[in-house]
């Protein structure tokens, strides 16, 4: 099995954490970097190869990671010279992917099964498997339904529910055919394609633990929850 780890980004929203390690190296916790802990993961799903997209201070992530020998991984890496996206980086790597594989960001701390997405997507025969999470948002005001100038409804302080991606894909090589390497491809833009085509992606529910560390209290709730979640996340590693 083989995995596509998504780290060229400068990391902004992260800034100052990120000016001078890219965010995936941000250490967690006891010193984890979070790459070490996907990585560690990934071993423990099984996965024996891994294509690290680089960008930003990509030099780090070579000089940290090496060949993955460490942790029992084949690494082999993709540089990417201008922004291409968050799928962009795949149509530059296309001839030694496999036809089914994962792609992630490098950025997320979960519990979530890589092994069972990346099942799922095969199982399913769908173009791409997105791994979706339940967020509940909170809306601290009253909300009005409205019929031209008359209020229809009423709801005070409701919360949403919503099934959001959790930046944890299972995709078929075929599925670029098509796209131009060297173009970017956003998430945005390959989802909506698919859907136009009448060929809708496959959804992979998933309700255990999930932190996407975009933002300075992202990064700060990662590093407090993660002694209590250690032995969650580095199950079996």
């Amino acid at each position: 099995m083989h995995a596509v780890i998504l780290a060229g980004g400068k990391g902004v929203r992260l800034r100052p954490y990120t000016t001078a390690l890219p965010k995936p190296l941000v250490p967690i916790g006891d010193q984890h970097a979070i790459l070490e802990i996907v990585m560690r993961q990934l071993v423990n799903s099984g996965f024996t190869s891994c294509t690290i997209a680089i960008g930003h201070l990509g030099h780090i992530i070579r000089a940290y990671v090496g060949n993955g020998s460490q942790w029992g991984l084949r690494v082999d890496y993709s540089t990417e010279d201008s922004p291409l996206g968050t799928m962009g980086p795949l149509l530059t790597m296309l001839d030694r992917l496999p036809e089914h594989f994962l792609v992630m960001n490098g950025d997320i701390l979960t519990d979530l099964d890589f092994r069972a997405v990346l099942r799922s997507h095969q199982a399913d025969s769908a173009p791409l498997t997105i791994a979706t999470y339940c967020r509940k948002v909170r809306i601290d005001f009253g909300v009005l339904t409205t019929d031209g100038k008359q209020v229809v409804g009423f709801t005070e302080k409701p919360t949403l529910d919503y099934r959001v991606s959790m930046g944890v894909y299972g995709l078929s090589r075929s599925t670029l055919d098509g796209y131009t390497p060297g173009l970017p491809l956003g998430f945005d833009e390959l989802v909506l394609d698919l859907l136009r085509d009448g060929t809708p992606p496959a959804a992979h529910e998933f309700d255990g633990y999930w932190l996407d560390i975009g933002r300075p209290d992202d990064y700060d709730r990662a590093n407090s929850e993660f002694t209590t979640h250690r032995d969650l996340l580095l199950k079996g590693a």
